[in-house]
């Protein structure tokens, strides 16, 4: 089968005055209609692969790739127009920080139909109505009532289900979500995780989902990438995760909370420099 998405050697570097900083460093993998986690601690290039993807690489960022593509589509030459047409409607993301990623100056309600009216021929209406229904679908109490308030009068949970509904409005084919469910309580994560999962299981619909909780990443997604200062350093299937050989891996494992076992003392994850290399 085709794969949904392609990347090969893919690279993000940013020239700053003391040397270039390798964001990214030249990782290949490729992407099904599936679940595939990425996961790694703080700056190990997981939010700077899903930007990349997206073609949201701010500069002075360089992107670099052998290969790129998603559904037939080279991103790499792709232009202004192109991306246009595909971010919201066949591919989107959901950013980590809402209040940094909302609009300001509209309301929610606004900007969730603007983007559905941008990318589909539907009314003012029409367009309302799918608002308030993907509004419901993400565990809102009172969708009415948010879709006309304005991001900085929700709170940060709020409005992490805001822009979640705001990227799935449209029904993309690939979602890379950044952390969605870091601001959620933990029954709103599962409802949401519900959601992403029957967007995969019944429409078909390729998902990044990149994290720092290996756990619930080891729970939800088919297949997992493990990042290390920007690059891969071990992918293996979820089902296979406790037989994970990179010692990086494993110490991640590790340090995972286990009921009913002595955690003393606690365990505590070495870095090594051959790891970096």
């Amino acid at each position: 089968m085709t794969p949904l998405l392609t990347v090969g050697n893919l690279s993000v570097t940013y020239p700053t005055r003391t040397g270039v900083v390798e964001a990214v460093r030249g990782i290949s993998f490729e992407l099904g209609r599936e679940r595939l986690g990425i996961v790694g601690e703080s700056g190990s290039g997981k939010s700077q692969t899903g930007r990349a993807i997206m073609g949201l690489t701010p500069p002075p960022g360089i992107v670099r790739a052998d290969a790129l593509s998603f559904s037939g589509v080279d991103l790499l030459k792709a232009g202004a127009s192109t991306w246009r047409d595909m971010r919201g409607s066949r591919m989107a993301m959901i950013l980590q920080d809402p209040k940094f990623s909302l609009n300001p100056v509209l309301t929610i309600g606004r900007q969730i139909t603007e983007t559905l009216r941008h990318h589909e021929n539907v009314s003012k209406r029409e367009a309302r109505r799918r608002a308030l229904d993907m509004l419901e679908a993400v565990q809102i109490a009172d969708p009415e009532r948010v879709f006309g308030l304005y991001p900085h009068e929700v709170s940060g949970g709020m409005g992490q289900r805001a822009m979640i509904a705001m990227m799935l409005v449209c029904g993309p084919e690939l979602l890379i979500a950044d952390e969605p469910t870091s601001a959620l309580d933990v029954t709103v994560q599962l409802e949401v995780l519900g959601i992403l999962d029957r967007l995969v299981r019944d429409n078909g619909m390729g998902l990044i989902f990149i994290s720092h909780d290996l756990r619930l990443v080891s729970s939800f997604c088919d297949r997992v990438l493990v990042m290390y200062a920007g690059r891969i350093v071990e992918e293996l299937a979820t089902a296979d995760l406790s037989k994970a050989t990179h010692p990086y891996t494993r110490g991640l494992l590790d340090c995972t909370p286990k009921i009913g076992e002595s955690r003393h003392p606690l365990p505590v994850l070495e870095r090594r420099k051959e790891w970096a290399a």
